[in-house]
């Protein structure tokens, strides 16, 4: 078989050359999801062309239910909030099959940190970049918890009586009386941040808040709104209140951050703690943009596994206006990328593949995961290879991971498969091991 260009075929997909500090050789890896069964169930196999200039890529690609779609199979750790997250279940399935014990994962987009914490608990160094200050805020506390009882007796010291200055505004979310309690808590963590005495503690309650700001449930410090993981605005709020006759009920905030705090924790038990201590200690946590990262060494990391921003399907920056409030952040800082044209997405993903070559080690596998956009008329994995190969990656193969039920997509009331993502579409790279010249 012979096209213009380089055409991948399944024994070139499989490099003969022994993998540098991965768990499974290539071949391994190709073999077992190509012959992987979800019950009675098999692998699909297809394949994902893309052009490159002059050259045409097939890559195969394999399409099943690789993981579980319950939502609380995982670690109770990942119960935080963010946008567009993917399930834990996605790190883990590559990192326990491309990365052995204290070798190195990281996510340059990491967002709620999903691929650091799944990391961290499979005693692999965790390292993640995120242009988004609270990236840092959300993940951090995560991979050094409190024990319970240190939560509450920081909780009842704290004087919630404190003239924190509310907004009026804010009361479209908030009781009089919960707005108090927030701003309370906020004057005295920006105090502490201030005073450089803001420990692993007050991080923890900083990072519950934050989850906690706004919601669904009676679980949040808000009156109902949705989605639980990002704030409207104020004027869309008082619109929600007008239309379903809502009036903001008294929340209390400590009470609230004990009980999630106790969910988080509860099944993080002594051993739990052990790992992620181990694993924390050489954790690095980046703020800033993916495509330029300084502090990691060149040939530094073993495995990347990611999901970056999707074209304009979300708006990071008007999300996390509340949250960026509450920690003292200015939103407009926070320069996010947005792209809204498939080629101008691609050219900032082509930036970030230049960088994750170079901090990538001889060996080591790029994990990208895309989804389905503007109702599947977009599959990104087409466009993402290029930027890969551009980057002197090879694409060793596509990984659809589809599933039949989407939490987010019912959560909007809508049939699955009409609107949300339904499928995760990963495309593994590989960087070259040079052979020495004879």
């Amino acid at each position: 078989m012979t096209t213009s260009g380089l055409v991948l075929n399944r024994q070139s997909l499989i490099d003969d050359v022994k993998p540098v500090g991965n768990s499974q050789s290539r071949a391994a890896f190709t073999a077992s999801v190509r012959d992987f069964r979800w019950g009675t169930r098999p692998t699909a196999v297809g394949t994902t062309e893309a052009a490159v200039e002059s050259r045409v890529f097939r890559v195969e690609t394999f399409t099943n239910e690789f993981w579980t779609s319950r939502q609380r199979a995982a670690s109770r750790l990942h119960e935080v909030s963010y946008r567009a997250c993917f399930k834990p279940q996605l790190p883990r399935f590559f990192i326990e099959r491309l990365a052995r014990p204290g070798q190195t994962v990281y996510d340059p987009f990491m967002g709620r940190g999903t691929t650091l914490i799944e990391a961290a608990l499979l005693s692999r160094r965790p390292l993640g970049c995120d242009v988004n200050p609270l990236s840092e805020i959300l993940v951090r506390p995560r991979l050094r918890p409190p024990q319970l009882d240190e939560i509450q007796h920081r909780l009842a010291s704290i004087d919630w009586t404190l003239d924190g200055d509310p907004s009026d505004d804010l009361l479209a979310f908030y009781h009089p009386e919960t707005l108090r309690e927030i701003c309370a808590l906020r004057a005295y963590l920006l105090a502490r941040g201030d005073a450089g005495t803001l420990d692993d503690v007050d991080a923890w309650i900083r990072m519950v808040a934050v989850n906690r700001l706004t919601g669904h449930s009676p679980g949040f410090f808000s009156v109902y709104t949705l989605p639980p993981n990002q704030a409207v605005t104020v004027a869309a709020q008082r619109k929600i209140n007008e239309r379903r006759a809502l009036v903001p009920p008294r929340r209390s905030v400590p009470r609230l951050i004990l009980l999630k705090s106790r969910s988080l924790l509860s099944d993080c038990d002594a051993a739990t703690r052990q790992t992620l201590k181990q694993s924390a200690k050489d954790a690095l946590m980046l703020t800033g943009s993916a495509s330029a990262t300084p502090e990691l060494q060149s040939s530094s990391v073993d495995l990347v596994v990611t999901s970056p921003p999707f074209l304009d399907i979300v708006n990071y920056a008007t999300d996390n206006w509340l949250r960026c409030w509450f920690c003292g952040i200015d939103a407009e800082t926070v320069k996010l990328t947005m792209a809204r044209k498939v080629d101008e997405w691609q050219i900032t993903m082509s930036q970030v593949f230049a960088e994750l070559a170079r901090v990538l080690k001889p060996g080591g596998h790029v994990a990208f995961e895309v989804g389905e956009v503007r109702r599947g008329r977009v599959r990104l994995e087409e466009y993402v290879i290029p930027c890969g190969v551009r980057a002197g990656l090879k694409p060793l193969l596509v990984l659809i991971n589809s599933q039949e039920f989407t939490k987010t997509a019912k959560c909007w009331g809508v049939d699955n498969n009409e609107k949300g993502t339904n499928t995760n579409r990963v495309v593994l790279f590989r960087k070259s091991v040079r052979r020495a010249r004879a």
